[in-house]
């Protein structure tokens, strides 16, 4: 079983991850944060580093995925190689902050790609407003996101918005961020895992 859980900078998938993984006994697979080379000089000049930083996600998460592929254990996956494309890429380069020709580049490489791997069984979408996003992100305190502006995540919101309106690569789960407070409230936990036992078995 793979779940993935989907979501813009501060949502709190890393938490639900966290927690489903404790709940369900599963592996929990996180984004490579901590040690990524490029993210400090993208947040201080994200029109030098867009396509670096964009590639070094792009090979990260596909190792992840030929890894899950390859076993045969349950995962809870922090987010997907999809929002690399259609949320993250496609808004560096709305904003003009990844030329076209990088853009295009990056493109082709992420068609190749996922013509080898499988989606999620289940995709959880965290939806948050951005003052959620705001507090949660000046909550854990990364220096290197203390500048992101609120446009940015406003326009990453609205991109999160029509790739899952459109998603239709398996079972979707839309969680509202701005009314579960799963971090401190166990009923709130609950109550979502009620629901993805809904969605995996297909009860009703």
């Amino acid at each position: 079983m793979h779940i993935a859980i989907v979501g813009n900078i501060g949502a709190g998938k890393t938490t639900l991850t966290e927690l489903l993984a404790k709940n369900y006994g599963w592996d929990p697979l996180f984004e490579a944060v901590d040690n990524n080379p490029y993210l400090e000089d993208f947040y201080s000049d994200m029109k030098r580093w867009s396509f670096n930083l964009q590639i070094y996600f792009l090979n990260s998460r596909y190792r992840q995925i030929i890894d899950i592929q390859k076993g045969d254990f349950n995962i809870i996956q922090d987010r997907t190689i999809y929002e690399d494309a259609y949320i993250f890429a496609e808004n560096l380069h709305d904003m003009g902050l990844m030329t076209t020709r990088d853009y295009q580049n990056y493109q082709a490489i992420f068609d190749n790609v996922i013509e080898n791997i499988k989606p999620p069984d289940l995709l959880i979408y965290l939806k948050a407003s951005v003052p959620t996003l705001v507090n949660n992100i000046q909550r854990r305190g990364r220096e290197y996101e203390s500048g992101i502006r609120l446009d940015y995540l406003s326009k990453l919101n609205d991109k999160y918005q029509k790739w899952i309106n459109n998603y239709k690569l398996g079972k979707l789960l839309i969680l509202d961020k701005d009314t579960l407070d799963f971090a401190n409230n166990t009923e709130d936990l609950a109550t979502i895992v009620q629901m993805i036992e809904r969605e995996i078995h297909g009860l009703f």
